[in-house]
């Protein structure tokens, strides 16, 4: 059972600067912002939402195909991405380009402050669902994760037409959609998952309330962060509990992780309250390593986590 992952693969260089943001930052003076900041620490990581779903999915047992476009320098991260088995057939090379770059700074307040450059990223319109389809191998679930503004439309449409259960993750792709927009996804997609501020945009945006989101989907999940998440399914309100993690490292790619877990308890037929239970460890798992695909456990380990902290195995 596989699930096609639409969504950007990217380098993330990841600083750590060992102040905060706050005391360097002048609200009046906004305006003519002009700040820098020294950072000790940098590190260069296998990124991208595709990406680090993908690495959480296979974790977990998982048959994770990678829809995405790249540039000329991809080559150590498909290398990477296939000594880990996760099939790059369909991750498009445009030589002409470099593979999406996101520089990210982190304060100790956990505040992240990121500039993106797309890069191939931009030309994933290029990529179809139906290519891969054409493989012989029907994904039981997708994914159209933060990508471009026009592969993220293209691939909705296209799981939409082929009658493939979709989730529509709007992440760091919310500004380039308008009400418009955002209500064609919901109308498609069969799952929708934000975190809580993304939420308040999407309702805003859309003059939707959550009921009438949840209305039209499967399911509607919202992230809370520490306190959990909600998952609005079948009329009724799941609240999910936020698993302590054992240390608060680097939040960069948790909520990646939390939706790889998403993905594993929809292809498996989980209830929500599992589903979402493991989607939140998956995040508590990620938070307490550095970089957002460096979190790897057996499937036998996680399985003796979620009971330590549920009482019950999930699988």
């Amino acid at each position: 059972m596989s699930s096609l992952i639409c969504g950007s693969v990217a380098y993330d260089t990841i600083m750590t600067f060992d102040g905060r943001f706050r005391e360097h930052i002048l609200p009046d003076q906004i305006h003519m912002l002009n700040v820098s900041f020294l950072v000790p620490g940098m590190r260069r990581e296998f990124g991208g939402c595709a990406g680090n779903i993908a690495y959480t999915l296979k974790m977990l047992g998982g048959d994770p195909i990678v829809m995405a476009t790249v540039g000329q320098d991809a080559e150590p991260y498909l290398q990477y991405l296939r000594n880990l088995e996760i099939r790059t057939d369909h991750i498009r090379v445009l030589p002409e380009t470099f593979t999406a770059q996101a520089m990210i700074t982190t304060d100790l307040d956990n505040n992240q402050i990121t500039a993106f450059h797309p890069g191939a990223m931009g030309q994933s319109q290029l990529n179809r669902v139906q290519d891969a389809l054409a493989t012989g191998n029907r994904p039981a679930v997708g994914i159209v994760a933060p990508d471009s503004r026009e592969g993220m439309l293209h691939h909705a449409q296209q799981f939409a037409a082929e009658g493939i259960p979709f989730i529509f993750d709007l992440g760091q792709a919310m500004p380039l959609f308008n009400g418009e927009d955002l209500r064609q996804f919901i109308e498609l997609a069969s799952y929708v998952t934000v975190n809580d501020y993304e939420a308040q945009v999407l309702l805003s945006r859309t003059a939707w309330t959550s009921a009438e989101v949840a209305a039209k989907v499967r399911a509607f999940i919202v992230t809370h962060g520490e306190r959990g998440a909600s998952v609005f399914a079948d009329g009724k309100q799941y609240a999910i509990p936020a698993v302590p993690a054992e240390r608060v490292v680097d939040p960069t790619g948790c909520g990646d992780a939390f939706r790889g877990g998403l993905l594993h308890g929809i292809e498996n037929g989980m209830d929500w309250e599992t589903t979402g239970r493991l989607a939140s460890l998956m995040g508590s798992l990620k938070i307490a390593q550095q970089g957002p695909q460096n979190h790897w456990m057996s499937c036998d380990e996680i399985g003796s986590r979620f009971q330590s902290v549920f009482g019950y195995r999930y699988a």
